[in-house]
């Protein structure tokens, strides 16, 4: 149990490292932007994908401005979760299965 939680802080200590939460940014926004996630974006509920573009759009805004939010403002590690992630893990599997098929 004590390396869970040696490990728990060390994640916590780089995603704020990282700084990208700073800005007000989550995890999944900072993806590189490959044919899968293109797809998985296009599958994104509009209510998560409007969200998505408003985080980006006022991170570009503060990278100019040279300026962070205010702390209480920042995203907390806690508060982090991978919106994406399902939608990119359905677009895969459909990846793989077109390639297993294409093979035969």
């Amino acid at each position: 149990a004590g390396g869970g939680r040696l490990l728990d802080k060390i994640r916590k200590w780089y995603y704020n490292a990282a700084g990208f939460n700073k800005l007000g940014l989550m995890r999944d926004d900072t993806l590189h932007e490959d044919e899968d996630v293109k797809e998985a974006l296009k599958r994104l509920p509009e209510h998560l994908y409007n969200a998505r573009v408003f985080r980006i759009k006022r991170a570009l805004d503060l990278s100019l401005k040279h300026q962070i939010l205010p702390k209480d403002q920042w995203v907390k590690y806690e508060e982090d979760h991978p919106y994406l992630e399902p939608y990119l893990k359905e677009v895969i599997r459909e990846r793989h299965e077109r390639e297993a098929w294409n093979r035969k």
